[in-house]
């Protein structure tokens, strides 16, 4: 008779509540994206990689900062707001997000995205995803990640102390940004490998709510602690 493997037991996390970037992490924007901004490279006479090479985890507004000249900035910045507003409707959940959020005790979860409100809006919206009532966007704070005003102002919305706060980022410029609040935080994502992200998983997909936060599966698990 055979011997059953002892299956690996799940990672805890420890949270009192939950900052969530948006794309990448919540929401399957990319093609939305590389769409969107490869229009408006074309428009402006510009090769896309240009534009897709930084613009991931950054406010539009400051990726159009870094490659237009001053007097064309605030009309290429709602060019790109248009362009990707038209390719909301693409979006979708990522994978273990709808069950994971339904699971979420009300008031215990925030979105912090370096879209604007009415684009970060439409893709949750376009992927089924309610809008939480703590949802800081590009258009609440004056400088975007890696900057950490905006995990500030979520874990404060949140009544929580940014210690007890799991921020949840894909990008090296939005992990920079939770780190630097104070707060832990947990990768998502391959690219987030390449970070100082203590903890990385593939996806959400099997995460779970403890009550004093998450339960990650093993086998979700890129990079953690010994053992896992």
């Amino acid at each position: 008779m055979g011997v059953t493997a002892e299956l690996d037991p799940d990672l805890h996390v420890p949270a009192r509540g939950l900052l969530f970037d948006n794309d990448g992490v919540l929401v399957d924007s990319l093609a939305a994206v590389e769409s969107a901004w490869t229009r408006w490279a074309h428009a402006h006479d510009l090769e896309p990689h240009q534009a897709l090479s930084i613009v991931h985890g950054r406010r539009a507004v400051d990726t159009v900062a870094l490659l237009l000249p001053e007097g064309q900035r605030a009309a290429g910045a709602q060019l790109i707001e248009d362009f990707e507003i038209e390719d909301a409707d693409v979006v979708a959940a990522m994978a273990g997000v709808p069950a994971l959020l339904a699971s979420l005790p009300p008031g215990s979860w925030a979105v912090v995205t370096s879209g604007t409100r009415t684009l970060a809006t439409a893709r949750l919206r376009a992927a089924g995803i309610p809008v939480p009532e703590v949802f800081v966007t590009a258009d609440d704070v004056a400088a975007g990640k890696p900057d950490p005003a905006g995990y500030l102002a979520a874990a404060a919305g949140l009544g929580l102390d940014p210690a007890h706060a799991l921020v949840l980022e894909d990008s090296p410029s939005g992990i920079a940004a939770g780190l630097a609040a104070g707060s832990p935080v947990l990768g998502i994502g391959e690219e987030a490998l390449d970070s100082a992200a203590p903890v990385v998983v593939r996806d959400l997909a099997g995460v779970r709510w403890a009550g004093d936060g998450l339960l990650l599966p093993a086998a979700t698990v890129l990079r953690g602690p010994t053992g896992h």
